[in-house]
């Protein structure tokens, strides 16, 4: 597989030779009698820093197809805003989703923990994690509601695009345009999380006093050079178009593009690479220092969503407590951990409870979290030497609303319902 580098930038990649028009997006005859379609992810007014849109050279138009109708499955996805009562405000943890027994795709894999905002006016997320063992054979998937943020936690996904083709492993993440066609391919049982953002693309963060370099640097992220696939034969084409699944027929690969240019396109990163910033004397920044992309809203500073990751590091801070202090945010937090431990939680013990590889927890806003009773009486008595925290790799997707839990995450059994116990047995300060 091909890849180009570098973020949000413009691309020109063709499979076959002299596919690509020159000097124009839509000539009167294409090469070799191919379609010329535009596919835009932003409003075409939108500003020119801002405009994210690709040109698309392909067998066949994408509007060639038969009606959508609704898909009759058992599908455990949502889309916000929820149909549920009341969110109520406490904390919650769930256990790593178990390998389903019997065949299960990507797609059929998907349950959705969490959502907030409102997906018919464009803002918010969605919060699904997914447990699979088989890859989608002659399917496809078109997520029409938001662009996705696919964190693999177990195995390696394979992502088939209208636009190349990429390897995703566990470390790595995926980004997939909103509306942008895919399948996933599985190397063995298959686990991890997705963001569906509804609200703006994302983003590189600014870095402000950082400079011009650090984070997640653009030269990093991968994107798939041109590559198509000319199969006929019946092919489905699932769609998820306002918070349900629609379905339809094609007669041949949907994967048919033969070249294109264009600024918006799918990327994986390799989370490695992750340039971290931290302090060299007390104290320690906010957790923003981890952010790798941001998908803003209209309150400047205020993300509809960050993703921030808690890699490996060194902790040199004097006097200083170094896991994650509490604190009460007003923002709120899903967690996620890919390997290894997280420095304010402890693992599971005697296989049950803890956070772990595959599980997850949510922080509502403005109800304090923070490490267990544990973790802090550990980092309240260590001996502060630095230290380099390794085996570890958590992450968080953090938005300005409230993020309402579905009907179904809190009724599986993965659910850690004795979670609050985290926090008990705290002794009392004693002041003179």
């Amino acid at each position: 597989m091909e890849y180009l580098t570098g973020f949000g930038n413009h691309f020109a990649t063709e499979a076959v030779p002299g596919a690509l028009p020159v000097g124009r997006n839509s000539p009167q005859r294409p090469a070799f009698g191919l379609y010329a379609e535009q596919f835009s992810t932003t409003a075409f007014t939108a500003p020119r820093a801002e405009n994210r849109r690709s040109w698309l050279y392909r067998l066949r138009p994408a509007a060639s197809h038969p009606p959508f109708r609704p898909l009759d499955a058992a599908h455990r996805l949502a889309t916000a805003p929820l149909e549920r009562g009341p969110v109520d405000p406490n904390r919650l943890r769930w256990s790593a989703l178990l390998l389903p027994e019997q065949p299960t795709d990507w797609l059929e894999g998907l349950v959705t923990y969490g959502a907030n905002g409102d997906v018919a006016a464009g803002a918010g997320i969605g919060v699904h994690l997914y447990a699979a063992n088989r890859s989608m054979e002659r399917r496809a998937v078109q997520f029409s509601d938001g662009e996705l943020l696919i964190v693999p936690q177990m195995g390696t996904l394979t992502l088939l695009t209208e636009m190349g083709r990429m390897e995703v492993p566990p470390g790595h993440i995926a980004l997939i345009p909103r509306g942008l066609r895919f399948a996933v391919q599985l190397d063995g049982p298959s686990r991890g999380y997705v963001c569906e953002n509804y609200g703006a693309p994302f983003r590189l963060p600014d870095l402000g006093p950082i400079g011009s370099n650090g984070l997640a640097n653009p030269r990093d992220f991968e994107t798939p050079a041109a590559w198509f696939e000319d199969l006929e034969g019946e092919y489905q084409l699932v769609q998820k178009f306002q918070g349900h699944l629609w379905h339809t027929t094609l007669g041949h690969s949907p994967f048919d593009v033969a070249a294109w240019h264009g600024n918006s396109a799918p990327l994986r990163y390799d989370l490695a690479r992750f340039n971290t910033i931290g302090t060299v004397s007390f104290d320690h920044p906010d957790p923003s220092i981890f952010t790798v992309l941001t998908s803003p809203s209209d309150t400047p500073g205020t993300a509809n969503c960050d993703f921030v990751i808690f890699p490996p590091r060194w902790m040199v801070a004097e006097d200083t407590f170094r896991p994650p202090w509490f604190h009460r945010n007003v923002m709120s937090e899903f967690m996620g951990l890919i390997h290894g431990e997280y420095d304010a939680k402890q693992g599971p013990k005697d296989g049950k409870g803890g956070f772990e590889p595959g599980g997850a927890s949510l922080h509502n806003q403005m109800n304090g979290h923070g490490p267990d009773a544990a973790s802090t009486r550990s980092a309240m008595e260590a001996e502060l030497a630095p230290v380099k925290l390794e085996n570890t790799l958590a992450f968080m997707f953090e938005s300005r609303w409230v993020i309402a839990p579905s009907k179904t995450a809190l009724s599986l059994a993965e659910l850690q319902r004795d979670y609050d116990d985290c926090w008990g047995g705290f002794e009392k300060a004693r002041l003179p």
